[in-house]
């Protein structure tokens, strides 16, 4: 069946309500707009779903949402897990509560019970209830930090992490199979009450996640004191972060918390930003302007669904507020946690350091500095949340801490995920720490550089939508793989991995070893002076992503050396 005929059945068939059909009726006329809707069926990837709100097969609806649950439930219910249940939770973004519903009354009408937070909640407090009321899966609706126009549907399995093999690869072949939307199941709500199968969960599980959280801190002894003098200003860009964010400050003790008011409560048109990202520095204007106004020492911002954080701290000696990667604030809190545990004799026997394969190389050199195991894993947080489980069943290492630079962090195993509430408390802590030594962030992080190296990373991207979007990243990715370059930006190329074949190839000697990682379409370039550069498409938006680290001896220099790596790979 072509595009037209799914967009006529759409417009005509009663299994469709009128405000869909009403929103497809006034395209009439718009063809390429029709065919962007329904050329194909929002895919459901290794990580679930995400995509444009909107009425189609190729945008997020109720209808897309069920179809992707059935195929879960036709999962759950071969794995015999129906009375586990699965968690749900859901984060600001318009249509949120409506999916996340939508999901549990689809499951529900398949005989598997739900447990829905009774309001919005941050994505790692999901992670955190699917292991604490023992479900077989979670699903949480977040796009994370896309633009408005987007929602997505991401899933979790009973460890607490989001789906990794085989269950991503089982699951996405169950959601293949539900191709006619007479195959979704679903149930009114008070029937789901009356029969047991709908739960309403939050304060309960609010507090417990509160109490894990706090658990983390190294010195909360010290914080009372030390916070009567550190400002902190903290906006949560519209999102969930807002409430379990000033809940874990205040309880530790930090007084002079300042909340952006104009982005202070929860708004999935996101109006004072384009785009809800702490990595954009566009998203900062408003609590910059704060933290002049307060004379604040850290100001920070989670996104939508708080599980990335961003940072600014004040230079001292400029009077500046300078903004820090998640490689760089992840250093910090890092590093003061293997310090702080080793001088207080609190640190596991064989702890372990895990990062992702595009993260900052000076992980590397400050988990040797303190006899640590360093882990790499392929990109997303799913692989690092995955690697606790392996120590837990292997008993071969302690997690004590893991990163992704894109701003993701986790201290401590009670979530699978990255979460920005703990990361907040954290950095408050460090910068609390270093406040009682009369030195700033930005103080500590030179500190870092001049003992560990000038490590500075990049990220460049490329968006290609539509149709052809896709062939365009792949054919991009199969010639980089058929002619590897010798050199880039005149560093020697020392060796090529690619984790799609599961080679490393020594450009030097010829020789081929495995890289020990599942299969994923990656090439990471290992360059000569301490550089490296990585490219992958990205496994939720049409773009493919290119990574960069260099190691300098000055800010200037890595930057100069970064940028000339950026510009030669792109180019």
């Amino acid at each position: 069946m072509g595009y037209r005929e799914i967009y006529e059945k759409w417009c005509t068939d009663d299994y469709f309500d009128e405000a869909t059909k009403a929103e497809l009726n006034a395209l009439e006329g718009d063809e390429k707009e029709i065919e962007d809707r329904f050329y194909r069926q929002l895919e459901f990837g290794t990580g679930g779903l995400r995509g444009v709100i909107g009425a189609g097969t190729n945008r997020m609806n109720i209808y897309t949402v069920r179809q992707a649950t059935q195929g879960l439930a036709n999962y759950i219910m071969e794995q015999q897990g129906q009375e586990k249940g699965v968690a749900i939770a859901y984060d600001s973004r318009r249509m949120s509560p409506e999916f996340a519903k939508e999901a549990a009354l689809c499951l529900n009408g398949n005989g598997i019970r739900t447990y829905l937070f009774e309001s919005l909640r941050p994505t790692p407090e999901l992670s955190f209830a699917v292991r604490q009321l023992g479900c077989i899966s979670g699903i949480v609706i977040t796009a994370s930090h896309n633009p408005r126009e987007y929602n997505g549907y991401k899933v979790y399995w009973e460890d607490g992490a989001q789906i990794t093999p085989p269950h991503d690869k089982n699951i996405l072949a169950k959601v293949a199979g539900v191709t006619e939307f007479s195959q979704v199941r679903t149930m009114r709500e008070e029937d789901a009450k009356a029969a047991g199968l709908f739960r309403v969960i939050g304060k309960e599980i609010d507090d417990r996640y509160m109490e894990q959280l706090k658990a983390q801190s190294i010195h909360p002894e010290m914080i009372p004191a030390a916070a009567k003098n550190i400002k902190i200003v903290y906006t949560p860009l519209h999102g969930t972060g807002n409430l379990p964010v000033r809940r874990v400050l205040k309880e530790l003790g930090f007084e002079q918390v300042y909340v952006v008011p104009e982005q202070e409560l929860p708004d999935g048109n996101f109006p004072t930003v384009s785009y809800p990202n702490p990595e954009d520095e566009k998203a900062w204007t408003l609590a910059l302007d704060l933290a002049k106004e307060k004379d604040a020492d850290i100001v920070l911002a989670t996104d939508p669904d708080a599980d990335r954080l961003g940072v600014y701290a004040k230079d001292t000696k400029t009077g500046e507020y300078v903004s820090f990667t998640g490689n760089m604030s992840g250093m910090l809190i890092a590093e003061y946690i293997l310090r702080e545990r080793t001088k207080t004799g609190t640190m596991p026997e064989n702890p372990a350091l895990v990062e992702t394969i595009v993260t900052t190389d000076m992980a590397k050199a400050i988990a040797a500095d303190y006899g640590t195991a360093l882990i790499e894993v392929l990109t997303g947080f799913k692989y690092i949340g995955e690697q606790i489980k392996i120590f837990e069943q292997s008993k071969s290492h302690h997690y004590v801490f893991g990163l992704e630079e894109s701003y993701g962090c986790l201290a401590g195993t009670y979530a699978r995920d990255k979460d920005a509430c703990v990361a907040v408390m954290m950095l408050c802590e460090v910068a609390a720490y270093y406040k009682t030594q009369r030195k700033t962030l930005w103080d500590a992080m030179i500190d870092m550089y001049e003992k560990y190296g000038y490590y500075k990373e990049g990220l460049a991207t490329l968006t290609l939508k539509g149709i052809d979007g896709a062939e365009k990243i792949q054919a991009m990715m199969s010639s980089q793989r058929e002619n590897p370059p010798k050199e880039i930006g005149g560093l020697k190329v020392l060796a090529v991995r690619d984790y799609k074949a599961d080679t490393r190839r020594d450009m030097r000697t010829g020789e081929v070893t495995a890289t020990g990682l599942p299969s994923s379409n990656v090439l990471y370039y290992e360059l000569e002076d301490n550089a490296w550069c990585c490219v992958r498409p990205s496994g939720t938006e049409p773009k493919i992503k290119y990574y960069f680290g260099v190691k300098g001896s000055s800010l200037e220099d890595a930057s100069e050396k970064l940028e000339q790596l950026k510009k030669a790979m792109t180019e």
